[in-house]
């Protein structure tokens, strides 16, 4: 009997078992993670969950049920310390597995500060799993002083919680300004003005020293020579593929675990998938870091287990939710030369991306139907003209019929 391991109890590894099952698949399959807890979603721990509007049940991608119903043999607390491809095993906390096919969902880990400079100190946290977020709640106290390190997504989502609970928010960012490497100037500008808003004191060009204390942070210097009075930290400094299982093993890699079209690896019996695998994608090779890769993605390996020979087609979107905004984004702005704007108000706007003529990719702030619409275009290689884009008059749904 054919046996699949899949190693990685995320969203990647639950869709790709949970997709091998609803294809027919009828041998065995071990999915195994490392956390307490079934496989759960991670956007809201950071956002609804660490709110308190969400209890961690609600969180589970499925019931626990759902796996031994449909025959998926969960292993949980287990940690997989090596894999034997000669042998065809893994050897895990648990003992010896064999497999016939593996699949690698082990996702990303969080950059950390260096101890040398306080990352060890109690109270300073990274948000990136379940225990992570119980950790840092009770630290949520309005009037409570918060550094957060870091002005990308994870960063500011999380000063929009904490401002939103009442506390006193200071985030540093060491760039020249938020969201630079993911963002245009536009987007930066527009999240700037969102966060000063609500009382969050933005330090762009700034970064952190280190922090100060006697076991317990209590306070950071800053390059510019300040010393800021804290209670916690909050690092968002971004994260880097979990590989080293992978590298250990001897499998290639390419900023993750380096993948063909179909997400098989350098060794023909392991497959990749999620935030830990890199990509062919249009002449180059990515990595993408969200929910819907990590879905899609691991449900085509689980197709091709199954025989289908179907390459991936990343289709890229993301989102953010910040205070009262949702952020969506379609497509990868990489190589943009132009931003066109399309304002409907102050709290809803969208900048679309060109490289030369053609349309890369849209941020939309509350404007859902330039993200759809934006996103049918880029999906369809159809680039309306800047100009087009960029006049207000346009009915932009009449773009799609170019």
């Amino acid at each position: 009997m054919t046996h699949v391991v899949v190693i990685g109890a995320g969203q990647a590894g639950a869709s790709c078992a949970a997709r091998l099952r609803s294809l027919g698949f009828d041998g065995r399959i071990t999915l195994i993670g490392e956390e307490h807890v079934p496989p759960y979603q991670r956007p809201p721990l950071s956002k609804k969950y660490l709110l308190g509007d969400m209890t961690q049940e609600r969180l589970y991608l499925r019931p626990k049920s759902f796996y031994g119903e449909n025959g998926i043999d969960l292993r949980l607390d287990e940690t997989v310390r090596s894999i034997d491809r000669a042998g065809k095993t893994v050897i895990t906390s648990g003992g010896v597995l064999g497999y016939d096919q593996l699949v690698l969902t082990t996702g990303s880990v969080p950059r950390r500060l260096p101890a040398a400079i306080g990352g060890a100190l109690e109270g300073v946290y990274t948000v990136r799993g379940l225990k992570d977020v119980d950790a840092m709640a009770p630290e949520f106290v309005a009037g409570r002083r918060v550094l957060i390190v870091g002005g990308g997504y994870i960063g500011l989502e999380a000063a929009a919680v904490a401002a939103s609970r009442g506390l006193d928010v200071t985030l540093v960012e060491m760039a020249d300004r938020i969201l630079q490497r993911v963002a245009a100037p536009e987007t930066s500008d527009f999240f700037r003005e969102l966060h000063r808003s609500h009382g969050v004191k933005i330090d762009e060009g700034v970064g952190l020293e280190r922090l100060t204390g006697a076991g317990r942070v209590d306070g950071a210097i800053l390059t510019d020579g300040r010393n800021v009075a804290l209670d916690f930290v909050i690092v968002g400094v971004g994260i880097t593929p979990a590989t080293a299982l992978a590298e250990a093993a001897g499998l290639e890699l390419e900023n993750g675990i380096r993948t063909d079209a179909l997400g098989r690896s350098s060794d023909p019996a392991i497959w990749a998938a999620g935030d830990c695998a890199s990509f062919p994608y249009r002449g180059t090779r990515i990595r993408l870091e969200s929910v819907p890769n990590a879905i899609d993605q691991a449900e085509l390996v689980a197709e091709n287990i199954m025989g289908a020979d179907k390459a991936y087609v990343a289709a890229p979107w993301f989102w953010s939710d910040q205070y009262d905004v949702k952020l969506q984004i379609a497509g990868l702005n990489t190589g943009y030369d132009r931003v066109v704007s399309r304002v409907g108000d102050r709290m809803s706007c969208s900048f679309w991306y060109y490289r030369g003529k053609t349309l890369l990719a849209v941020d939309a702030m509350n404007a859902a139907r330039d993200y759809m619409i934006g996103k049918r275009l880029i999906e369809s290689g159809i680039s309306p003209t800047p100009e087009e884009v960029a006049n207000p008059e346009t009915n932009l749904k009449a773009l799609m019929r170019q």
